[in-house]
């Protein structure tokens, strides 16, 4: 793993400073290639081009990606939003997806969301038992039983399945990847696409991709 979360905020500062010239070098974004245009598009947030990332707790790609996206995020202009949404493409990864909405229902993911991608990518705990994820949670200060109640809760079952859907409507075969404006959807993996080049420079060509997208949602390309 090329990220060492001690160097977190160093990373995201690079990010930053980074994107613009890879937004410059990235010569035009291809359909088909670098990102895909859906031919059926997804009802949106009024009043907002909206963003969402895709992805899974335990995904190392994810964690790589974390701190690009966390500096692009912090440069967002003020007719953008950015969710997250967590996938689940197999059964295990269930925990961490209701995980995911129980601690945003609690206000508390964003609080503790580097925590458990550490203990996960780092230390080497899978948390993948609802036991295991509660005890190292009540080790964050998070509250545990809460954490289990809001954990099994109908609205935490309601923001699973409209997760599902929106990954089904974006027709997504893997993480990290990023939707736009309902419309489109490029990763790192696209936009990088027959190049030779590292994690980190694949998500800030990701962003590069996302940039030029909003662009042609505003225009209402």
């Amino acid at each position: 793993m090329s990220i060492n979360r001690r160097d977190f905020a160093a990373a995201a500062s690079l990010a930053a400073l980074n994107l613009p010239l890879i937004a410059q070098a990235q010569g035009g974004p291809v359909e088909g290639r670098h990102y895909q245009k859906l031919q059926q598009p997804l009802p949106t947030t009024a009043g907002k081009i909206e963003v969402v990332e895709f992805f899974w707790y335990g995904c190392p790609h994810c964690y790589v990606f974390e701190p690009a996206l966390a500096a692009w995020t912090g440069q967002l202009p003020a007719d953008v939003s950015l969710r997250k949404s967590h996938v689940l493409f197999r059964p295990n990864m269930r925990v961490h997806q209701r995980t995911y909405f129980a601690l945003e229902v609690m206000g508390k993911e964003a609080e503790v969301r580097g925590k458990i991608f550490d203990a996960i990518h780092r230390q080497g705990q899978r948390l993948d038992e609802l036991d295991a994820m509660a005890a190292f949670l009540a080790k964050q200060g998070i509250d545990a039983a809460k954490f289990k109640d809001t954990f099994g809760s109908f609205g935490v079952n309601n923001k699973c399945g409209q997760a599902d859907k929106l990954a089904e409507g974006f027709r997504l075969e893997g993480v990290p990847a990023v939707g736009v404006a309902g419309r489109f959807l490029t990763s790192p993996a696209m936009a990088s696409a027959g190049m030779r080049i590292d994690e980190e420079q694949s998500g800030l060509r990701a962003l590069a991709v996302v940039d030029f997208l909003i662009k042609r949602a505003r225009q209402g390309a």
